[in-house]
């Protein structure tokens, strides 16, 4: 009988107990939503990125990107460059950039689609990026994976693609140990071709310099020379008959 009482009052127990979580879990608060994704932010929080932090907001490609991953259901992809890796780019690069390349180098870094580290690995190459030329024209991203590892290439830099900065939908946020610089900077614009000359244009500059031809003083001097040898003829005539 004692033992039956025990097991009544340990059910009524855990009974009690069951509808004590129960409306505690129901009038617990809902979890605030996440705010909106900042990418400069997270970047902060990542440290070693100032100098891409920079030429995000320089650029104000930082406000495009959050202005995209809040309005777009593609989600998208950052390659973010370390300080070291600016540090390791020769003296002066960034200086010599115009303001439209800086705008270029930086879109280079960004794909307008969410990739994870397997999605790269079989990707179709080249990938657009948000960066453009002047004739419109994409600048792309090439992908090659092997095993876990996978590399981006550009033509002129090669890198491995490290750590996941961050890697939850809609925004993926990779480390790279070099800049991406597009080989659209090093391609060498072709010369304008110089007009055709004109025929019957064409002239000499010594042709201006020239000195009178030698026969026409020649012609001169004889002139002078006869004229000379009539007036002699005419005084020892004169002399004669006087």
């Amino acid at each position: 009988m004692a033992k039956m009482s025990f097991s009544l009052i340990l059910l009524s127990l855990t009974t009690i107990l069951s509808l004590i979580s129960t409306l505690h879990a129901q009038s617990a608060p809902a979890p605030a939503p996440s705010g909106p994704i900042n990418i400069t932010g997270i970047l902060e929080k990542a440290g070693q990125y100032t100098t891409f932090i920079r030429l995000l907001n320089q650029t104000q490609a930082g406000n495009q990107i959050n202005n995209q991953l809040n309005n777009s259901n593609e989600g998208m992809t950052v390659f973010a460059p370390t300080d070291n890796a600016f540090l390791n780019l020769p003296a002066g690069t960034l200086n010599k950039l115009s303001t439209q390349q800086q705008v270029q180098l930086v879109q280079y870094h960004v794909l307008p689609k969410y990739y994870t580290v397997q999605n790269l690995q079989t990707v179709s190459n080249p990938v657009r990026t948000q960066a453009t030329g002047q004739d419109g024209g994409v600048f792309g991203l090439n992908f090659t994976g092997q095993g876990n590892q996978v590399n981006v290439s550009t033509g002129i830099v090669d890198v491995p693609i490290y750590n996941a900065i961050r890697k939850d939908f809609p925004l993926a946020v990779y480390q790279v140990d070099k800049v991406l610089l597009p080989v659209e900077f090093t391609q060498a614009k072709a010369p304008a071709a110089s007009p055709p000359a004109l025929n019957g244009t064409k002239s000499d500059s010594s042709d201006n310099n020239k000195t009178p031809d030698a026969p026409a003083a020649a012609n001169g001097s004889g002139k002078m020379s006869v004229g000379f040898g009539m007036v002699s003829c005419i005084w020892l005539m004169l002399c004669y008959l006087v």
